[in-house]
């Protein structure tokens, strides 16, 4: 979550526009794989399971962009990256889409060469305390210790709350994710602070996740989701409509197990037509017709992706809350696939 402190240096990194306009899908088809800036070590988004496979919303999104483009979710390449070089990697062309928990903003979105895909996760920064602290409420962390990563948003929200609310903090600033998580766990500072989501993956790789509460308030909003750069607008739409195309699948009852007899049936039109039934439909995205299919049948839909990586059938059980479709009273949503 890096700020404007470090937009200056990295927009120096931003390559010409021209070498990387309209040729991003043709790069990947060349390649024969997706080349995709992701986290290793967040449960929740991006981290390995007990086989060494990275599990996580981040990671499932990489492989429904690998299905629509190459017909095979596992034919991506995942590139570890950090708060400090996740935008440069993607600028230089490194990568050809950048998945990893990254918070959009006025001064990213204008300032980086870059452009945010859609939101994949609402998320909101929140407030993680040890539970025999007996504290209910941020309103009760005057005088208390914060661990933050210095020049992240974060930090500048830290700031703002205490001035606005007069109370004082002690910023203990560690330039590092995993040693700050350390430093929370080991009683090294009061408070950990970071998306809600974040606090709940941290959690739950603690010794004692029993032992923490994360408090009730947000401190800020902290929407998620895609990076590609500006200037290829043909890749721009396929990363956008591949997070589309699982929220319109969850919204029409459409999910792995059942998308080859919806495919079938061609009883609801929007639902044969998401599915490939009309021959040269994507042809202007460069795509094959069932690419939505593909992303079905070998990812899911929105709804199994969340509850897989952060909801009830994952280790965080974590509530949609406002990632529920519209429909139900969230704020995902998709434009109709006409």
């Amino acid at each position: 979550m890096r700020l404007p402190s470090l937009l200056a240096g990295l927009a120096l990194a931003v390559i010409s526009v021209s070498t990387h306009a309209a040729s991003t899908l043709d790069t990947v088809k060349s390649r024969g794989t997706l080349r995709c800036g992701a986290l290793n070590d967040m449960p929740g988004f991006g981290s390995p399971d007990s086989q060494g496979t990275l599990r996580g919303i981040d990671v499932d999104f990489c492989r429904a962009i690998a299905a629509a483009t190459l017909g095979d979710a596992n034919k991506v390449t995942f590139v570890a990256t950090s708060p400090l070089n996740r935008f440069s990697v993607l600028q230089s062309g490194d990568v050809d889409v950048l998945i990893r928990q990254t918070t959009q903003t006025f001064t990213r979105d204008s300032q980086l060469g870059l452009l945010w895909a859609g939101i994949t996760v609402y998320d909101g920064q929140g407030f993680m305390v040890r539970k025999d602290m007996g504290v209910t409420s941020v309103k009760e962390l005057d005088g208390a210790s914060i661990c933050l990563l210095p020049g992240s948003n974060t930090e500048q929200n830290i700031a703002t709350f205490y001035q606005a609310n007069g109370m004082r903090y002690k910023p203990i600033s560690i330039d590092n994710a995993d040693a700050l998580r350390r430093a929370f766990f080991e009683g090294r500072c009061d408070v950990y602070v970071g998306d809600r989501a974040q606090l709940a993956a941290n959690r739950s790789v603690a010794p004692k996740p029993d032992d923490y509460v994360i408090l009730p308030e947000v401190l800020a909003k902290s929407p998620l989701g895609p990076i590609v750069r500006q200037g290829d607008d043909q890749w721009l739409n396929i990363v956008k409509w591949t997070i589309y195309a699982t929220l319109l699948a969850e919204e029409n009852g459409v999910d792995s197990a059942n998308v080859e007899a919806k495919r079938a049936d061609g009883a609801n039109a929007e639902v044969a037509r998401l599915l490939g039934k009309t021959p040269g439909l994507s042809k202007q995205l460069g795509l094959a017709d069932d690419w939505a299919y593909q992303i079905v049948k070998q990812v899911g839909n929105y709804g199994q992706i969340y509850d897989r990586s952060l909801g009830e059938k994952s280790p965080l059980k974590l509530p949609r809350g406002l990632n529920k479709l519209w429909t139900d009273g969230g704020l995902q949503y998709a434009p109709p696939f006409l």
